[in-house]
């Protein structure tokens, strides 16, 4: 029997992650975990959280939505962790059974001991709604990076650095410059190259294409690192899970400009193609903030983009979703 659990991803105005810490008597005890409950008998997963937070830390609900499932298997049981992110809430946290309570920047979530479930849980806790996926670049570098900056000022802080008409000396001179701007906002800067050219580089990690993803055997770089992965098939998303992914990007949802010939997913099969998998997935394809909601509704992370996302103007640019 699966125990269906509601779970809660807390952010306060600050920023901050809210942790509480299982007693030592119970399944996976003396580990953190994210707050929430078993539901019962005809409850709601919305409702189930407003009345396990309500009972464990005496916070009202105002405002939450969902973030991702996880299903996992221990040795003596099964969990699906229906996951929300709560944004607005009334109250002040305290631990009304008597455990210990923290407020954790996102960042240092890597640094608490939790349960094996809960560990795609932290990646979609650290990851932003939105992927910037950065155009080709065929034209000037300043205009490119130019292109770069007016995205992070408006807010994307996680990048993907896709220019691959580039010979790697310039890729790595765009990847340097790319960096550097990208660590000025607090975003993070993913290479879409070879692992061993990310890891030279000093990237924050590696964007794997499809090809590449397919023939790795393995997680390409350390846990400190992002490993992200481009999927557009579920034999493609079981392999990404099997190494170890971080997250991916699934699509085309929708017709695109840059692959008018592509046969795209549809909102339905990309909500069962993310259904099979427990790691964060990005909806991709002739997708922009319009999108955003319905992404969330389907179990996506969010949505991964290029003209929806990249500065004004797309001269010097040819977009591409791989």
């Amino acid at each position: 029997m699966i125990r269906h659990v509601a779970v809660g991803v807390i952010f306060n105005e600050q920023g901050q992650v809210l942790l509480s810490k299982r007693p030592s008597y119970v399944h996976q005890g003396n580990l953190w975990e994210f707050p929430g409950g078993k539901l019962n008998s005809g409850e709601s997963v919305s409702q189930a959280l407003s009345r396990e937070l309500k009972e464990e830390l005496g916070l009202k609900v105002l405002k939450a939505r969902p973030l991702i499932q996880i299903h996992h298997n221990y040795s003596d049981c099964a969990v699906l962790l229906d996951t929300w992110k709560v944004e607005g809430f009334s109250g002040v946290a305290r631990g009304r059974e008597g455990q210990p309570i923290r407020w954790v920047w996102p960042k240092d979530l890597s640094h608490y001991n939790f349960p094996a479930a809960n560990q795609s849980i932290v990646s979609a806790a650290q990851l932003p709604s939105t992927y910037l996926i950065t155009g080709d670049l065929v034209g000037d570098q300043a205009v490119f990076l130019g292109y770069l900056s007016q995205s992070l000022i408006a807010g994307m802080r996680l990048v993907q650095l896709r220019a691959k008409t580039l010979s790697f000396s310039d890729y790595a001179s765009l990847a340097e410059e790319a960096q550097s701007l990208c660590a000025r906002y607090g975003a993070a800067l993913l290479l879409n190259t070879t692992p061993i050219q990310a890891v030279a580089l000093g990237a924050d990690g590696v964007h794997l294409t499809s090809e590449r993803l397919m023939l790795c055997s393995q997680r390409p770089l350390a846990t400190s690192k992002w490993v992200a992965a481009s999927c557009h098939s579920a034999e493609q998303l079981t392999h990404a899970a099997n190494i170890g992914v971080d997250f991916a990007v699934l699509g085309p949802v929708l017709k695109t400009q840059s692959h008018p010939h592509a046969l795209p997913l549809g909102w339905d099969q990309l909500q069962t193609l993310i259904a099979g998998v427990s790691f964060p997935v990005y909806a991709l394809g002739g997708l922009g903030w319009e999108h955003l909601e319905e992404s969330w509704n389907r179990g996506a992370q969010g949505i991964a983009a290029i003209r929806s996302f990249w500065g004004k103007g797309l001269s010097g640019i040819s977009a591409g979703w791989d």
